[in-house]
């Protein structure tokens, strides 16, 4: 069974933040898979997006439990997630982040 680069990236994150860090600071947040390491999140975006990868910090959010708004006692949890923030080599760029403001 081979892994392929989008099993092991899930999709973008696109908040204020991450809008920050990819104007300034060449850094990239994505959703990446349970079980994937930092050098398969590397060799990953390598492939995907043609572009060279400095630095892999890897996040492991926890999940978090909300309160439904019509009922009180309902409780709904979410799901934790993982989270990479991919430093990219100056002068490079991920197209998909340059028209989100």
């Amino acid at each position: 069974m081979s892994i392929s680069a989008f099993d092991i990236i899930r999709q973008p994150i696109v908040t204020e933040k991450s809008n920050y860090l990819s104007g300034k600071l060449q850094q990239y947040v994505f959703e990446v898979a349970d079980f994937a390491t930092r050098e398969q999140v590397k060799t990953a975006v390598e492939t995907a997006f043609d572009v060279k990868v400095v630095n892999v910090n890897i996040i492991n959010t926890p999940a978090k439990s909300t309160r439904n708004s019509r009922t009180r006692r309902l409780t709904i949890r979410k799901r934790g997630i993982k989270k990479a923030i991919i430093t990219l080599k100056p002068g490079d760029r991920i197209p998909f982040f340059e028209g989100v403001e």
